[in-house]
């Protein structure tokens, strides 16, 4: 179990926050996701919880070890993969495998039946440096890493970036893998459609939690009705739309806009009147997903 109370963490003087007062809990045996853009305080969130990071105040706890007094033996029982490659570039796979493993007073064979499945894919580069594997490689490497003495907890800090689409998928299967072998895992990530990937999510902004729980209980706290509109020059239409009374949010998403209204009677009437301006458009009532909740808030 991994619990965080009341977590608070500033940078340069207190000028930046990072972690406003946050409180998270996952439970023992939990694919948990921590969501969120580029700054909203989930790396800092993670070094604190691997004990990489002293917090400004507030507690934290994993597998009822406390991350300051008791962080060598959390060390041993907690798995973690940073958002940068960090393994040595100079070092072949083979060769961080077994440094790696070292360290946890373990080899690679004993724990074999763990990493197999991803160790099968980079195998054929065993001795090539690790500096010249791709992304993926990289990714599944660095994962083997972080499994090698069999942890009690996985942290991973947005293992998914910069990778192929089927790298992000084999990564998703080997996380459902271990977490229905019982492991614990805490893996944060910019990308909301990852988020139905996980048993319970936690949308993070600005050093806060706006919100958590399932992905299917989150969408279904979304308010009001969702609509979705297209022409051939969007960018003019989202100007357009912004600028409606009717219109309460509206934001681009893909090749289409997504636009909420104060009042849903209102849709027939506006898009009427729009069609007169946008002869092109294209306009249909669609169902949520969690990025249009995590907008929503």
């Amino acid at each position: 179990m991994i619990r965080a109370y009341e977590l608070c963490k500033t940078y340069r003087g207190g000028k930046t926050t990072a972690l406003d007062h946050l409180s998270l809990e996952v439970h023992e045996g939990e694919l948990f996701g921590l969501i969120g853009p580029d700054g909203a305080g989930k790396t800092t969130l993670i070094k604190i919880l691997t004990s990489l990071l002293v917090a400004d105040g507030g507690t934290a706890e994993v597998m009822g070890l406390d991350v300051r007094r008791d962080f060598l033996r959390i060390r041993s029982i907690a798995g973690y993969m940073p958002a940068t490659f960090s393994l040595y570039t100079d070092l072949t796979v083979q060769e961080n495998l077994k440094f790696f493993a070292s360290l946890f007073n373990t080899g690679v064979e004993d724990n074999y039946e763990l990493i197999r499945d991803l160790y099968e894919h980079i195998a054929p580069f065993a001795n090539r440096r690790a500096g010249k594997l791709s992304g993926g490689m990289k990714q599944k490497l660095a994962l083997c890493c972080a499994l090698i003495h069999r942890p009690r907890v996985l942290f991973l800090d947005e293992p998914s970036t910069g990778v192929d689409p089927v790298s992000r998928r084999d990564l998703w299967n080997m996380l459902a893998r271990l977490k229905k072998d019982g492991m614990t895992i805490l893996v944060s990530t910019p990308y909301m459609d990852e988020a139905t990937e996980c048993d319970r999510v936690a949308l993070m902004c600005m050093g806060r939690i706006a919100d958590q729980g399932t992905p299917r209980s989150l969408v279904r706290s979304f308010s009001g009705k969702l609509y979705a509109a297209e022409c051939a020059d969007n960018y003019s239409l989202l100007m357009l739309l912004r600028h409606q009374p009717e219109v309460r949010t509206c934001f681009a998403f893909g090749h289409s806009l997504h636009l909420t209204l104060h009042h849903d009677d209102a849709a027939a009437g506006l898009f009427t009147r729009i069609t007169h301006t946008v002869p092109d458009l294209l306009y249909r009532q669609i169902d949520p997903n969690i990025e249009d909740y995590y907008m929503q808030l």
